[in-house]
């Protein structure tokens, strides 16, 4: 059984955001992501970070760089299905940090 939208094209996007030291206790900072595939959400992770980071720009590129990992992953996933040869476009991840994308 496969779950497919539409019948063109696969088109994969991600979102990344993370929340700086959210976390009083321990000042660690929470991250996450979602990703979609043709406009449907397939994959989806929050979590607080392993690290603790000084900069807002530090941990938004520790989340980026987390959804980047999840991305190759599915893409590859996607493609040993089978249900499609690839997915020819590269995978975006929108993050809303300058200075993590720079």
């Amino acid at each position: 059984m496969f779950l497919i939208y539409g019948g063109g094209e696969l088109i994969l996007e991600g979102y990344s955001d993370a929340s700086f030291q959210s976390d009083d206790d321990d000042a660690k900072s929470q991250s996450g992501f979602v990703f979609k595939l043709n406009g449907g959400v397939v994959a989806w992770k929050s979590s607080k970070q392993d690290t603790t980071a000084d900069s807002t720009t530090k941990v938004e590129y520790i989340a980026a760089s987390e959804a980047a990992k999840e991305a190759v992953w599915m893409k590859n996933y996607i493609q040993e299905l089978g249900v499609v040869p690839s997915i020819a476009k590269p995978v975006v991840i929108i993050c809303d940090n300058n200075g993590a994308i720079a």
